[in-house]
């Protein structure tokens, strides 16, 4: 009957883990739909921006801006964007396995007197991070966190302009997850800095039946150098929700399969109880028999 007991305590808790996880399920289902909702949300605004630079790209003029500037890559400042709580599968680890091979691949590029700053958002990238300090990379504290608003989102990208156009960092790039689907995700680097002139055209190439002709005022150039810092600004904000979004449905999908499990386990534990049960039941009747039997 111990066994019996074992086995019991053993479905109670299975049983518990299983509502547990079910739970975290739906909480992690109604934040990425929130996540997702937000990318939504800043479509208007990335359509404008992107509305205006087709306007822009359109004439003939031919635009210069310190953002466009590209130059040797002596420091290179790498975001990478991670997630504050566990439990969301493969989804940190995936994303710092791309960050080494882009370490050890600049590294290769640019010989050993490359100096890279990491900016790691998320307190579990902030740890698996920890583990690449060394005379080349160094880790440097990240005034963001993945709970973080827009404006804290608005100056942490400021600040990246301003290292860039200060000649600090000679390149800037984010690591994240895309968001794709609800399951599925893609691991994606960035190039936020310098703005390469495709990555422009492509957005441009997004808009549809832009109003022609246009009236520019001041200038064209001036224009377009107004527009590139809300260029970039939008790019930063895109990559956040994303990668916010990436991460719930990475949860939601390591909460399926843990639940998944944790039913499997409980059928087996319940047939085995069962068996148990029914040997013990067997056992006790041969007994009774045997007893009669020896009167």
């Amino acid at each position: 009957m111990s066994t019996l007991r074992e086995l019991k305590g053993r479905i109670g808790s299975v049983a518990s883990t299983q509502k547990t996880t079910s739970a975290m399920k739906m909480i992690s289902s109604a934040k990425m739909v929130k996540a997702v909702a937000q990318v939504q949300r800043l479509l208007p605004y990335r359509n404008m921006v992107h509305g205006l630079l087709a306007h822009l790209l359109g004439t003939d003029v031919e635009f210069s801006s310190p953002l466009l500037e590209e130059r040797e890559v002596a420091r290179l400042a790498i975001v990478v964007m991670g997630s504050d709580d566990g439990l969301c599968g493969a989804f940190n680890m995936n994303i710092f396995k791309q960050l080494t091979t882009i370490v050890d691949e600049a590294c290769a590029a640019h010989g050993k007197q490359l100096r890279i700053d990491i900016y790691p958002v998320g307190k579990k990238m902030r740890k698996a991070v920890a583990k690449l300090a060394s005379k080349t990379v160094t880790v440097q504290e990240t005034p963001i966190d993945t709970r973080s608003n827009g404006d804290q989102l608005h100056d942490f990208t400021e600040l990246l302009r301003q290292r860039f156009v200060d000649h600090e960092v000679d390149a800037v790039k984010v690591v994240y997850m895309h968001y794709v689907s609800s399951s599925r995700q893609r691991l994606s680097v960035e190039q936020l800095l310098p703005i390469s002139p495709q990555a422009l055209s492509e957005a441009a190439a997004t808009v549809k039946n832009p109003c022609e002709p246009c009236l520019f005022e001041p200038d064209a150039n001036t224009i377009f150098n107004s527009v590139l810092p809300l260029h970039l600004r939008a790019t930063m904000q895109d990559i956040f929700t994303e990668s916010t979004a990436s991460e719930q449905a990475s949860r939601v999908m390591a909460m399926q399969t843990a639940s998944d499990n944790a039913a499997e386990l409980l059928d087996e534990l319940n047939l085995e109880y069962n068996k148990l049960r029914q040997q013990s039941i067997t056992t006790e009747l041969l007994d009774i028999l045997g007893g009669q039997v020896e009167r």
